[in-house]
């Protein structure tokens, strides 16, 4: 395959990665707005039971707190950190591949080990259990689900990890390829800053958590304007004429 054929494929990809942050912007928006909405923290769901309830009485509440829209923003990044190491893999290949894979490692974590469909398969047998017995021991294997799953404890903090620090690097990255704004790198840069921040101390911090709100809400914003200005530059160079 010739340079100009494996160009003119980078810049139909750079167009897909562009739509697919465009996704993930929205989903983005969807998750920050949800938190507004009246009950949406989901009541003071602490145990399995409490999760079993709430997803009975708000499905979508409930598998929402337990990470779905996690899991569209996963799957949304994945193209899109495929697309910022296509526009990086001449002027920083190396590093960019690295923030490339780690992302998506981290993205796999993440799927493997999300239980939001689990629980609410646990849920509608809790629901149907005709014993205590039964409900005992679904409670049981809620619990074990939730010490994996549930989003922003240590069981998933690797995930968590894995992905924000992949885009601190890729951040960097752009900061020195050249290729996006200086601008768009250090919005990246306050952004998953800022994520792991809240990450380290919401999961094992707890008395720092009222504190960690702040830095979720500062670095959601810079997340937003990192993706919408990267997305902007992968549709321009997905544009771009081949020579």
């Amino acid at each position: 395959m010739d340079e100009s054929t494996v160009e003119l494929h980078w810049k139909k990809f750079f167009k897909f990665g562009a739509w697919a942050a465009v996704i993930g912007v929205l989903v983005g928006v969807v998750e920050s707005g949800i938190q507004f909405f009246p009950g949406a923290a989901g009541g003071d769901a602490v145990t399995a039971a409490d999760w079993f309830a709430l997803i009975q009485d708000h499905w979508f509440i409930g598998l929402r707190n337990l990470g779905l829209l996690n899991i569209l923003f996963a799957l949304t990044g994945i193209p899109f950190m495929i697309a910022l190491y296509g526009a990086h893999r001449k002027s920083q290949p190396t590093f960019a591949l690295q923030a490339m894979i780690v992302s998506m490692i981290g993205a796999g974590v993440f799927l493997a080990t999300n239980r939001a469909f689990a629980m609410l398969s646990l849920s509608q047998q809790y629901a149907a259990a005709t014993s205590e017995a039964q409900r005992a021991a679904l409670v049981a294997a809620g619990q074990s689900m939730l010490v994996v799953g549930q989003s922003h404890t240590p069981g998933t903090f690797l995930a968590f990890l894995m992905t924000e620090g992949a885009g601190l690097l890729m951040s960097i990255v752009m900061l020195r390829g050249g290729v996006f704004s200086k601008g768009n790198a250090i919005a990246g840069i306050v952004a998953f800053g800022g994520l792991l921040l809240y990450d380290i101390s919401y999961s094992f911090v707890p008395a720092l958590q009222d504190l960690a709100m702040i830095f979720v809400f500062l670095a959601g914003a810079a997340s937003i304007v990192w993706q919408i200005m990267a997305a902007l530059k992968l549709f321009q160079l997905g544009k771009a004429d081949v020579t």
